[in-house]
């Protein structure tokens, strides 16, 4: 049975508008447009909508996301099945952390002794277990596009990104006693989204609005932060969950 859009936005979650956008940038199209011009979505066009949400889950852009849908060898059963392993390994990732959080706190507490190894062992940025069925799924311009961002930088671009980012935090700090959703604090905020999704990986609007929280519930970001200015870390919050929630209207 056909739904309309309002239908789909209250059974998912999501907004009116960023079905509409959808619509407009050529990621999901409903497969009926009745005279009137309302939208109507068939099941299959929900299945793509779940897809799509799992990609988004995953931190995929829609630019990408749409480049993958629209690859004629996309199998969505095996898709699926990535999405799945990738979930997994990132939930078996986190209780790693977690357990090397732990295991830290209690070395500071002087309960037990601690080696490097042991403090580092949570962390392995060098290898992808799942690049090549990526790459066999979704072609190799997504893949590639992503290993970029990861790829090693020298100490020059190290002290050139780190001054880019004290850069954004003076210009936020200067902001902060104003509004988060101003023009000009969406533009810095903007600037820094940039610049972590330039540097630091691949951040989709979600995750950055999860890190701003933790900016605030992590006393070790808001101190660092807070170094330029007071109130900035909150400031930084409210001004990322801003930014995420207008990119996906």
């Amino acid at each position: 049975m056909a739904m309309t859009v309002k239908e789909v936005a209250d059974l998912v979650g999501i907004s009116v508008r960023t079905l509409h956008y959808y619509h407009e940038i050529g990621l999901l199209a409903p497969d009926e447009i009745t005279d009137s011009g309302y939208r109507l979505y068939s099941d299959d066009n929900l299945d793509t909508l779940q897809q799509i949400l799992f990609f988004r889950e995953l931190g995929f852009t829609l630019k990408e996301i749409k480049k993958i849908l629209s690859n004629p060898s996309f199998d969505r059963k095996e898709a699926l099945i990535l999405h799945r392993k990738m979930l997994l390994d990132k939930r078996n990732r986190l209780d790693e952390m977690l357990e090397t959080i732990d295991k830290t706190i209690e070395h500071l507490e002087g309960g037990r002794n601690m080696t490097n190894e042991e403090k580092f062992r949570c962390f392995n940025f060098s290898t992808n277990p799942y690049e090549e069925e990526a790459r066999k799924l979704w072609g190799d311009n997504a893949v590639d596009d992503s290993n970029a961002k990861l790829a090693g930088i020298s100490k020059e671009q190290q002290k050139a990104l780190a001054e880019k980012m004290h850069s954004i935090y003076r210009t936020l700090a200067e902001l902060r006693h104003g509004p988060p959703e101003s023009d000009e604090a969406q533009a810095a905020i903007k600037a820094w989204y940039d610049l972590l999704n330039t540097g630091f990986g691949r951040y989709s609007p979600e995750m950055f609005k999860a890190l701003g929280e933790m900016y605030v519930a992590d006393s070790r970001f808001t101190e660092n932060i807070d170094r330029f200015g007071e109130g900035l870390a909150v400031f930084m919050r409210d001004a990322m969950a801003v930014f995420a929630e207008r990119s996906n209207s």
